[in-house]
């Protein structure tokens, strides 16, 4: 596909779904299903509870309660509260990678491509506002390894969404400077801060805000008017 760049080849995750992490050992029985599950189900719930309180409140202890699990079973699925905070980072922006590459594979028209990412990102974002909400809040609470690798996929996903944005500036030529870097971050604030007005069962649907956000945003920096269909490069 033309304009964007290579990422690092990663196997596609659904949300909160693991890898088994080695055969288990003295199980907890509750909640029940495979150990996989279990584990979801625990993240799923630390998620919804960093999302409320904040990472430095949410701990260990709190998060077994909020998850119906003992303490020592959070341990056996999490050994530390900084490796549920990695793989909520981690999960939510490898399926952002993995999402956007496969919607926008045989896509030319630079401008649909920038309308099927911000749609990916919303509708990923509904379904999952409180991992929104701690990546977009947590991401200096990791260390070392954890946030350097969380840090790369966060790096590949801007340079995805970056070299869509370049190409929108190069086929709809506006005679401007504007920046593109800046340009870019402040679709993703756009984007990240979703969580804080954003009701998706309450709301328009995010067909709908995803629609409006694209064209606000080729008006804003382009001069396009919101109703017109930009001509396409491949025609």
């Amino acid at each position: 596909m033309q304009g964007l760049p290579k990422m690092v080849s990663r196997s596609s995750e659904r949300p909160f779904e693991s890898e088994r992490g080695g055969a288990a050992t003295n199980r907890t029985s509750e909640p029940r299903g495979t150990y996989d599950d279990r584990q979801n189900h625990v993240l799923k719930e630390a998620t919804d509870l960093i999302a409320r309180v904040g990472y430095e409140k949410a701990t260990m202890r709190e998060v077994a309660r909020a998850a119906g699990v003992s303490l020592a079973g959070l341990y056996h699925y999490f050994e530390s509260k900084e490796k549920i905070l990695f793989l909520i980072r981690f999960r939510t922006f490898n399926s952002l990678i993995n999402g956007l590459q496969e919607k926008v594979h045989g896509v030319s028209d630079p401008v649909e491509q920038l309308r099927i990412m911000v749609r990916a990102h919303v509708d990923y974002f509904a379904a999952n506002m409180a991992a929104l909400k701690v990546c977009s809040h947590e991401f200096y609470a990791l260390s070392g390894d954890a946030y350097d690798e969380t840090r790369e996929l966060r790096r590949q996903y801007y340079e995805l969404t970056r070299a869509i944005v370049d190409r929108v500036f190069d086929s709809h030529d506006s005679g401007r400077t504007t920046d593109r870097h800046v340009a870019t971050m402040c679709l993703f604030g756009t984007l990240n801060w979703l969580y804080s007005w954003y009701a998706p069962k309450r709301g328009s649907s995010p067909a709908t805000v995803a629609n409006q956000i694209v064209s606000q945003f080729l008006h804003g920096v382009l001069g396009m008017n919101g109703e017109e269909r930009p001509t396409r490069t491949d025609e």
